[in-house]
């Protein structure tokens, strides 16, 4: 997590994720438990790109409190750092206090929308506190006369900040221990003012595209913030005549900011789908946020070194009949997944969803908004003409705070989900928090059941003796 308790903490929670792994490897051989991890690689990521990364652990942090019906906690708060895939490293800050954080999970960028920053009337402040404070303002000594204070060390400055970060991203009641960051965090909270969400670092608009043979299908439009981009042709594009142009119908390999390109498809192609990859280096915007499928805690940027980015747009294309173009996005302002079917063919596209039936018309676009409990898994594949077929998987994680009862992953189509095994060992290096009402429940629940277990062998043991 962004904070790990003190070690007396540490060791009751240990006992809970035993228990809790003991209950949870009775559930997955009954069949009831499914999740998406190793499935998502298989799906349409929920995610229009950008940068993708995987977590490490706190490197700079202080002490901080947290104030809770269940008591106070002591918690170390400060910054993370992460891995770019492809190059570069990465600063976060989270803004998920009471969910954990999965050792070397993978993160990508995310629109606010795809988070709990969709529903919080504060996400603008939390932005101003990062563009105002450590480590984007690394004159120590100018932030420290600001906040009032004598002087700041990094760790006072890198506490003081995820403190004012989590009163205003989990309305958490929390104080940092060293006076000099508590001094940070109150000048923090209350100078913040509301900014705008950032823009993303690359993506391509629409995800999906769709059209005839001897046409070009488009456009798709690139938005980032780097100089240029370099557009990667589609798989096997020698052979089937594929060619990614501009609005000139001009075969091309770069773009910039705006840039409308298009997949030009041979006349003669047989029905088929092709996917372009756009790739760039540059600083990610402060105030990104980072999410990941696996569960792991939600994640705000706080810096960024020049690093990979990259998106992705699919051409879908057909001689007649209908042809979809399928996409999807968390909606977390819904508490949903929005599935968007734009139909380019002569007839409507009809598909099953949910137990409903959906068509859309000729030349038609709908989005259909499926809603999904906090937690949950999802695994839909929607198939259209031809044998195509679009998979979309992970999990809607758009709340703060974990609500029970999402571990069923919904399904529609095949392949089946794939069922959970056990759980991973904590990373010593990476912040704990957990500190959930339900923790004392389940850690009783489970020690009562490896107790019945241990009390029913040994009774078996007994009767077998006597009967020797």
């Amino acid at each position: 997590m962004c904070a790990w308790y003190s070690a007396p903490s540490a060791r009751r929670r240990g006992a809970a994720r035993l228990a809790a792994a003991t209950l949870v490897s009775g559930f997955v051989a009954a069949g009831v438990l499914a999740a998406a991890g190793p499935a998502v690689a298989d799906g349409m990521p929920q995610s229009p790109g950008g940068a993708t990364a995987t977590i490490g652990g706190l490197k700079t942090y202080g002490t901080a409190v947290i104030h809770d019906d269940g008591g106070d906690h002591q918690v170390s708060a400060g910054l993370f750092e992460m891995s770019v895939d492809g190059g570069g490293t990465l600063q976060t800050y989270c803004i998920d206090v009471h969910n954990p954080t999965q050792r070397d999970a993978k993160y990508r960028e995310t629109p606010w929308s795809g988070t709990s920053l969709a529903a919080n009337k504060n996400a603008g402040k939390i932005r101003w506190i990062l563009e105002n404070s450590y480590p984007q303002v690394n004159d120590l000594a100018a932030l420290a006369a600001k906040a009032g204070v004598g002087n700041l060390t990094e760790q006072d400055a890198a506490a003081g900040t995820q403190v004012a970060i989590w009163r205003y991203s989990d309305g958490a009641d929390v104080d940092a221990v060293d006076p000099r960051a508590e001094k940070l965090a109150d000048y923090l909270e209350e100078s913040a003012r509301a900014l705008p969400e950032p823009r993303a670092s690359l993506t391509l608009h629409p995800p999906a595209v769709s059209g005839r043979p001897g046409e070009r299908v488009g456009p798709v439009t690139v938005h980032t913030n780097a100089s240029s981009v370099t557009l990667t042709p589609p798989a096997g594009a020698a052979t089937s005549g594929v060619r990614i142009v501009g609005k000139d119908g001009k075969e091309i390999t770069s773009a910039r900011d705006g840039s409308q390109v298009f997949f030009d498809v041979p006349e003669d192609a047989g029905d088929g789908s092709a996917t372009l990859t756009a790739q760039a280096s540059t600083s990610v915007p402060v105030g990104r946020a980072f999410t990941s499928d696996s569960r792991s805690q939600t994640q705000i940027l706080a810096g960024s070194s020049e690093s990979t980015v990259a998106a992705t747009s699919g051409a879908t294309w057909a001689a007649e009949g209908a042809i979809p173009a399928l996409s999807a996005v968390k909606n977390c302002a819904k508490g949903a997944l929005d599935i968007t079917a734009a139909n380019k063919g002569d007839e409507p596209f009809t598909f099953e969803l949910m137990d409903t039936r959906y068509g859309i018309a000729a030349g038609a676009s709908e989005t259909i908004t499926i809603p999904l409990q906090e937690d949950q898994a999802y695994d839909f594949t929607i198939r259209g003409p031809g044998g195509h077929a679009e998979r979309f998987t992970g999990v809607l994680d758009c709340r703060t705070q974990g609500s029970p009862g999402g571990a069923v992953t919904q399904t529609v189509g095949e392949p089946s989900p794939v069922t959970a095994g056990g759980g991973t060992s904590p990373n010593p290096n990476l912040a704990e928090t957990g500190g959930t009402s339900t923790t004392p429940l389940i850690a009783a629940t489970g020690l009562s059941l490896l107790v019945l277990g241990a009390t029913a062998l040994s009774i078996v043991h007994k009767r077998k003796s006597a009967g020797n």
